[in-house]
């Protein structure tokens, strides 16, 4: 899921400071895991911005922010709320508010919220980054668990000389990847996966900005 923060609300203020009245969108799926785009996010921000003398015309919690055609059909039952406001504020990652600057062509759209990393919710509203979006998975090869991602240094060929009892070099209260690595290998009975030497990282199969279909033609799909 992508992990988003929400910005200091007197930023917020200072940016849209030239507009009068706002919709508010949020996000049913990531950002409301996250708190910053919920039915109560988006009630703590219009209240925020009618003590701040703003007018809020309305709001709504899409199913899913980033899907723009969606979002748009949801709006559809919002379109006086939303042709009555001045700009429109996005509380959801940076994607859905991409979404929404698509949707309203005639508009100006603001985020709410920073997009930090991808990640598992480890608890209620609790977040560590696994995942670099790096183009090329290689946990098949390290347990599980990704050295890009987890090793600050990104190392594909295990520890570095700064590692100390089991920690990490840079974050002394983190456990090492490589040290988390092989003891699930260990674990595993697989400790002979190890003496493969992982290949230089082919950083161009993350190339941005990146596309991707995955959709088969009505062919295909008959076939």
């Amino acid at each position: 899921m992508i992990i988003t923060k929400q910005k200091d609300p007197n930023s917020i203020l200072e940016t849209i400071s030239k507009y009068k009245s706002f919709f508010l969108i949020g996000c049913s799926e990531c950002a409301s895991l996250c708190g910053t785009g919920n039915e109560d996010a988006l009630k703590d921000m219009a209240g925020f911005l009618k003590s701040n003398g703003k007018e809020v015309t309305g709001m709504m919690v899409p199913k899913t922010g980033c899907q723009t055609l969606g979002t748009k059909i949801e709006l559809k039952k919002d379109k006086d709320a939303c042709e009555a406001a001045d700009a429109i504020i996005v509380m959801s990652c940076g994607a859905g508010t991409q979404s929404a600057t698509e949707i309203f062509k005639d508009k100006p759209v603001y985020p709410a919220n920073d997009s930090l990393f991808l990640g598992n919710m480890t608890r209620f509203q609790m977040f560590d980054e696994r995942c670099s979006l790096c183009g090329e998975c290689i946990i098949g090869k390290t347990a599980g668990i990704c050295p890009i991602t987890n090793c600050p240094k990104g190392l594909l060929v295990g520890p570095c000389g700064g590692m100390s009892d089991g920690k990490c070099e840079v974050s002394p209260d983190t456990p090492c990847a490589w040290v988390r690595i092989y003891e699930r290998q260990k674990a595993l009975g697989n400790l002979e996966e190890m003496k493969e030497v992982i290949e230089p990282k082919d950083w161009s199969k993350g190339q941005k900005p990146g596309t991707l279909a995955t959709r088969k033609d009505k062919k295909e799909l008959t076939e």
